[in-house]
């Protein structure tokens, strides 16, 4: 019998702020997770590192929306020397259900016909709750990210959560702010309704991310 989270349950978790970890790969136990502090992105005034920008317009690159995402979630579990992740088989199941009924997707970075990096996350009203990123090439996981935001800013997302802190996010304009207010912004973007589009064209999302505010 597969095992997975009652997805009924769960966004409406998502709805009141809390988000689901297991403790680790091996075990059946999941714990919900609503952090004092709420690490989030900007969408309209993220921070756009020129280099970056220069690597993605070269257009080394084919990125697509949800056409493995299973593949995106598994290559997410997996975690370099000892440590250990909190993707188990539940979350896995959980968020490949999620994303057959529309409310997870993937964003995938290909080479040659092969996934090197991506992103996967949980889209309701007009939020999108980021989970986790891999990547097996420098940088394609930024770049990834970049898509994203271009997807989100074309139509008109109002949040973009990355849960707990990440130093690696603050180039990009990452910033705590407390529960309190996150609940504030969680209510209004909830009550908004934006829609995931599946088919943004990667010259269309060039002059979207050339409208942000360039840092280097």
């Amino acid at each position: 019998m597969i095992k997975k989270i009652e997805l009924k349950e769960l966004i409406n978790l998502y709805k009141r702020g809390y988000f689901p970890m297991a403790e680790n790969s091996a075990t059946e136990k999941i714990k919900f997770y609503k952090p004092e502090f709420r690490f989030l992105l900007p969408i309209y005034n993220f921070h756009l590192p020129k280099k970056l920008f220069g690597e993605y317009k070269r257009n080394k690159y084919q990125f697509k929306i949800n056409t493995n995402f299973s593949k995106v979630i598994y290559e997410c579990s997996k975690r370099k020397g000892d440590e250990d992740t909190w993707i188990n088989e539940i979350i896995i199941n959980t968020y490949i259900e999620l994303n057959k009924k529309g409310y997870a997707h993937s964003i995938e970075c290909w080479e040659s016909n092969k996934l090197v990096a991506g992103l996967y996350g949980v889209h309701i009203g007009s939020c999108f709750f980021g989970e986790s990123m891999f990547s097996k090439k420098t940088n394609t996981s930024k770049l990834s990210l970049l898509y994203l935001i271009s997807i989100l800013i074309k139509n008109k997302f109002f949040l973009l959560d990355s849960q707990f802190y990440n130093h690696h996010l603050l180039q990009f304009g990452g910033y705590e702010i407390s529960d309190i207010n996150y609940q504030s912004l969680l209510k209004k973007g909830i009550n908004n309704k934006s829609d995931f589009i599946d088919n943004l064209d990667f010259y269309e999302s060039l002059p979207i991310l050339q409208s942000l505010t360039q840092t280097s």
